[in-house]
């Protein structure tokens, strides 16, 4: 199912006709638009051309990706219009999202105040026509005229040039989409995305903006989210480097990753109002260290040496700690005394490599000490053993977390190894179309600090895009509730 460009003039289908590109010149107008999208039939189709704009906010020669446009039964709305705006911005052109209005005349003055009134960023002649279509479906529009600048006044021949050669940047982009349109499915990973450990952070930061107002200061990224550190910045949060930057006597929160007892010194030295966020299966990881290291032991830490989490686990007997970070690194390590050796793990390490490097320790040092249960978070566990029933299924497998997140990382590298091509967005912005050509099967899920909503938005930009069937694979029920701390309790 090979997806078409539908352009309403020669003009238009001249502009858009580049290598990879199927284009169909529709004709202009209601009547003709409505004919070709019914002889279309369940054809993923992208409407493109000029069109005016209803508000001074779009100049000449941006482009407007629609969605939501004018349906007989009122307004449609194009779900893969977020995937198509921001691979065209990545292009490098100028993007607006929004409704394109329909009319079957040219609108001038008056009708068009009365149209960016109900939300209308354009208006065009043909969207309506083909807003019943049952295949995918995507409209894009490029600016030639303006309310400041319209039709038949001077400058409209060079308007026209700049919507064209916009129309022509963005055909390899509209080509794209026509690629990754197809039937298919979604195979969605459960569990997937907020853990307990991070509904329990986020809720001591709201919490405390409630109790205390604003602001709250918060010790580093809350949990590794750019998305949940942004939303938390609108309610009054102030997030911080170090400690040292709150005002003296503020609350302050520690985030979910743990810190150092030098940080916790250094909040008391300040008089700040501290209220500990750390997860509590990362306060075990620091308590095994702090036992081992209390009798003697030298503590073998697995995991990455440039996160947080070991940062402060590392902070709880620095001169008794070293990190491991790969099997390599576990069969060249000499700790002073090899009959007093102890390890802990980072928590959101992927479960097969932590136990790899884990397993050439315990074969280089038989007497090592081991965690009574193991470290690594049950949340870390469940979502990599459902990301790899997806990954043996999927022709492509999305990961939705930040590029700082551990454990959305991990996720990745899990996919990969069971043979899926997988990749790691922040969020829909970051979906690349190429990526999904020859892709039926898409695999979702989303690392432990990824709020729920943006699956929700990609799964419905990829149904946009034909893969309209879902099937969840569910591999653990997760009912794990944490306390929360007795300052916002």
């Amino acid at each position: 199912m090979t997806g078409v460009v539908c352009a309403p003039l020669r003009l238009e289908a001249a502009a858009l006709r580049v290598p990879g590109a199927r284009v169909l010149h529709t004709g202009m107008g209601p009547r003709r638009s409505a004919e070709a999208a019914a002889r279309l039939g369940d054809t993923p189709a992208v409407l493109a051309g000029v069109a005016g704009a209803v508000t001074d906010r779009v100049r000449p020669g941006d482009l407007v990706v629609a969605t939501e446009i004018d349906g007989p039964d009122g307004p449609v709305s194009p779900p893969s219009a977020p995937l198509l705006a921001a691979a065209l911005r990545r292009h490098g052109l100028t993007v607006h999202t929004g409704p394109i209005a329909c009319s079957e005349t040219l609108v001038e003055g008056a009708e068009r105040v009365r149209l960016a009134e109900r939300g209308a960023l354009a208006v065009d002649m043909e969207s309506a026509g083909f807003a019943t279509v049952p295949g995918p479906l995507a409209v894009v529009r490029s600016v030639v005229d303006t309310p400041g600048h319209p039709l038949w006044r001077p400058g409209t021949v060079w308007r026209g040039i700049a919507g064209l050669r916009s129309l022509r940047a963005a055909a390899p982009v509209l080509a794209d989409w026509c690629a990754a349109a197809a039937h298919g499915e979604i195979l969605l990973a459960s569990p997937r995305s907020f853990c307990a450990g991070v509904d329990r952070a986020i809720e001591i930061v709201e919490r405390a903006l409630a109790r205390y107002g604003a602001p709250v200061y918060v010790r580093r990224q809350i949990v590794h989210n750019a998305h949940v550190v942004r939303r938390l910045e609108t309610l009054g949060a102030v997030f911080v480097k170090e400690v040292e930057e709150v005002p003296a006597g503020a609350t302050t929160v520690l985030a979910a990753h743990g810190v150092a007892p030098s940080v916790r010194k250094a909040a008391a030295d300040r008089g700040v109002h501290l209220i500990d966020a750390t997860c509590p299966l990362v306060t075990k990881v620091h308590n095994e260290v702090r036992r081992y290291s209390a009798r003697g032991d030298t503590v073998f830490l697995i995991g990455h040496a440039d996160h947080e989490e070991v940062e402060g686990t590392l902070g709880e007997a620095p001169d008794q700690v070293v990190v491991v970070e790969d099997a390599a690194a576990a069969a060249q390590v000499r700790p002073p005394d090899p009959e007093k050796v102890a390890y802990a793990m980072q928590t959101t390490l992927a479960v097969d490599e932590a136990e790899e490097i884990a397993a050439v320790l315990r074969k280089r040092f038989p007497a090592m000490s081991a965690p009574r249960r193991d470290d690594i978070c049950y949340a870390t566990t469940n979502r990599q053993r459902a990301v790899r029933v997806v990954a043996e299924h999927a022709d492509l497998v999305l990961v939705v977390g930040s590029g700082n997140s551990s454990n959305s990382k991990r996720l990745v590298e899990v996919a990969r190894r069971q043979g899926a091509p997988a990749h790691l967005i922040d969020d829909v912005s970051e979906v690349d179309l190429r990526w999904l050509a020859g892709a039926s099967r898409v695999g979702i899920t989303a690392g432990a600090s990824a709020p729920p909503h943006l699956v929700d938005e990609l799964t419905r930009c990829l149904a946009g895009l034909g893969r309209t069937a879902l099937r969840e694979s569910q591999v653990a029920d997760e009912d794990v509730q944490f306390t929360l701390p007795r300052e916002v309790d």
